[in-house]
């Protein structure tokens, strides 16, 4: 055998080369007749929200603070459980949290004293998948543009930086959904821009369900196809319009994305007049 067939025997061999990532089917969502109190005496924080998010849909959920928004989220997740109604998750009840959709705060909330590679692997660790870091890690933070920072210490990167490790630990166990907890609020306009446009396109390229909680409009027009405005006191949906621009016209400065965001931005407001209104 000469070596050039040698080389093609020797390639014949090994195993086919997987795909970085596998696109999954993003989660389905029925959040019905849901509604939620704290203390009796503070009244309902949320009442009757009812909707649906298909698979691999991007919805922001848009309110100033106090409509509910972070507490529908938490139910979502399975972190709270609602006085009234329930969230259906393809097809199941939301009873507890699950590995299948994973919620992203505010704060990364990573350990400084490990590297890059470990904060990413603790999902998968927690979750008795240790077997699968070796070969998961390395793939997530490719995709958040962290592989070359793999053995570099947490503590050690800018805000944005840890964000996008909290996005890799948030993406390694392959959930069907990703939810969003204002993650961007305290980054610098660019670096917020940046992770916007990222973290739309990397749930788009694997398929997963992604809401988003916020209250800046050019957040939910650059990253969501649908948003859901919420009206306070109590927290309903008072609005659910769609996004209809590229991925090209979301990146800002086209006429498209100006009208959205001037379009957006007047539902938002009416809503908010009509919460301060006296009944």
């Amino acid at each position: 055998m000469n070596v050039t067939n040698a080389k093609d025997f020797a390639a014949a061999q090994q195993p086919p080369v997987k795909p970085r990532s596998t696109p999954v089917l993003g989660a389905h969502v029925a959040v019905k007749s849901l509604s939620h109190t704290y203390r009796k005496s503070d009244g309902r924080v949320l009442e009757t929200v009812d909707f649906e998010i298909g698979h691999g849909e991007v919805v922001a959920l848009l309110g100033r603070s106090g409509c509910g928004k972070s507490t529908l989220l938490h139910m979502l997740a399975g972190l709270t459980k609602p006085s009234e109604g329930e969230v259906v998750i393809n097809g199941n009840p939301v009873r507890e949290p699950s590995p299948k959709w994973v919620m992203m705060f505010q704060a990364p909330s990573l350990y400084p004293w490990m590297t890059v590679a470990q904060n990413a692997a603790l999902g998968l660790r927690f979750g008795r998948r240790s077997n699968e870091i070796a070969t998961r890690v390395p793939e997530v933070l490719s995709l958040v543009d962290l592989g070359s920072f793999a053995d570099r210490n947490a503590q050690e990167l800018s805000g944005g930086q840890q964000q996008r490790v909290a996005l890799a630990r948030s993406l390694a166990p392959s959930p069907e959904m990703l939810l969003l907890d204002e993650p961007f609020s305290a980054l610098d306009a660019f670096t917020r821009r940046s992770l916007q446009q990222d973290v739309r396109k990397i749930a788009k390229d694997l398929g997963l369900t992604l809401v988003i909680v916020t209250h800046d409009v050019g957040e939910a027009v650059r990253m969501a196809d649908r948003v859901l405005v919420l009206k306070s006191n109590p927290g309903r949906i008072a609005e659910d319009t769609k996004i209809d621009l590229s991925d090209d016209e979301r990146n800002g400065g086209s006429d498209a994305f100006a009208a959205e965001h001037t379009r957006l931005m007047g539902l938002y407001s009416r809503v908010a007049e009509i919460a301060e209104m006296p009944d």
